[in-house]
């Protein structure tokens, strides 16, 4: 994600505190901001997770395995 949807993301959250508060417009690019910076840390999160490895005791390394999950 880019500094500057960053910094409109936190724009956005300000103007809505104010008094005057956000569009119909406004709170529609604000979620979809928000979706794009949610997917992004997920995004960024499981390439950290795919890139780590556990060492036991006797040094031997393997790749950490993904948990099932149940929906």
């Amino acid at each position: 994600m880019k500094q500057e949807q960053i910094d409109r993301i936190n724009e956005l959250a300000r103007k809505a505190k104010t008094p005057e508060g956000l569009t119909e417009a406004e709170r529609a690019e604000q979620a979809v901001l928000r979706r794009a910076y949610i997917d992004s840390v997920l995004g960024n999160l499981q390439s950290q997770l795919d890139h780590t490895y556990i060492v036991d005791e006797q040094g031997n390394k393997r790749k950490l395995e993904k948990k099932e999950t149940e929906d």
